[in-house]
């Protein structure tokens, strides 16, 4: 009987290496995902209109563009777009203005969100968490239009706050047009926008904790600090790392159409970024071939970031963005 059981345990992987599983066929396959295949359709196509096949255009980079001459009959420069855009100074100013402005959205706007959701999570009454997330997450809805519009109406030269202050017999500030303390009204308005919305995802991981870890750092005695510490901060980790990396890629956008309506109350020198230096250049001046190469090196700048972004996360044991 040992005899026979050993044989069938040394046969069994012959077995299974002369029959391997049954493959389906790629049609099979194909003909039962359909249903989901037909639900991403409008986005894949979305993607491939606005993004994918827009790529193209990137051409024009090498290019001294005539829009009249078009693709084929404008002629090819091969770097001298780039070589002209590296030695005009307004390009250097934009890519430092667009720099400053990212290191202090990640610095004061990218961790605030993070600290709203643990706050809104200690709320005991669901009601009152409710209500409070709302408010905090409405802003996200509005236009930049209308919010670059209310912060005119309260800081701005006739605003609320310098009305109270000239009536008080005390002196205006200048906040709108001010370029010194332009980027951060920048970022304090992006805060004001978008935090409330970043915490619905914080707060979805934090849901997602096992609430026996809290119950069981109770009953060992840790206080609320260190179950903030040892169990909702590790917990948060995968998401707050996704959030970082996917921020970093987008770090050289800072706000097109919210800077483009303040640019000219503080001027290019404090205002011009990467986004509205292509417009101006590109758009505007009809600069295609510089505009083009401006935006082509930022794309593969951002490109890197979330590259080397990702590799730190494998590092530290995380998935990222994508798998290894």
């Amino acid at each position: 009987m040992a005899v026979d059981e050993a044989a069938a345990r040394v046969s069994a992987p012959r077995a299974a290496h002369a029959h391997p599983p049954h493959k389906v066929p790629f049609l099979v396959r194909l003909r039962n995902d359909s249903p989901l295949l037909l639900m991403v359709a409008p986005a894949v196509i979305v993607l491939l209109l606005f993004t994918y096949i827009p790529l193209l255009g990137s051409a024009v980079a090498f290019m001294d563009y005539v829009p009249f001459l078009g693709f084929t009959g404008s002629e090819w420069v091969g770097f001298d777009n780039f070589t002209a855009l590296f030695q005009d100074s307004a390009f250097w100013s934009a890519l430092s203005n667009t720099l400053q402005i990212t290191f202090l959205q990640l610095v004061l706007f990218f961790p605030l969100p993070i600290l709203l959701a643990v706050l809104l999570n200690a709320v005991a009454l669901p009601l009152a968490r409710r209500f409070v997330q709302s408010v905090i997450y409405l802003p996200h809805f509005l236009s930049w239009v209308i919010i670059v519009a209310l912060f005119q109406q309260i800081l701005g030269g006739a605003g609320v706050v310098n009305r109270f202050l000239l009536t008080h017999g005390l002196s205006a500030i200048d906040v709108m047009s001010n370029p010194s303390t332009f980027k951060l009204l920048l970022t304090m308005q992006g805060i004001w926008k978008d935090a409330g919305w970043g915490t619905i995802i914080f707060l979805a991981a934090i849901a997602a904790i096992d609430p026996g870890l809290y119950e069981s750092a109770v009953i060992d005695g840790a206080s609320a600090w260190r179950r903030f510490v040892h169990v909702t901060l590790p917990g948060m980790r995968p998401i707050i790392i996704l959030m970082l990396i996917l921020r970093l890629g987008d770090s050289l956008t800072v706000g097109f159409e919210q800077i483009l309506l303040q640019r000219d109350a503080v001027g290019p020198g404090a205002a011009e970024v990467l986004d509205t230096y292509v417009y101006y250049h590109g758009v505007v001046d009809g600069s295609w071939g510089t505009a083009t190469a401006a935006g082509l090196l930022k794309g593969v700048v951002s490109l890197l970031l979330v590259l080397l972004a990702n590799k730190l996360a494998h590092k530290l044991g995380e998935e990222g963005v994508y798998q290894r």
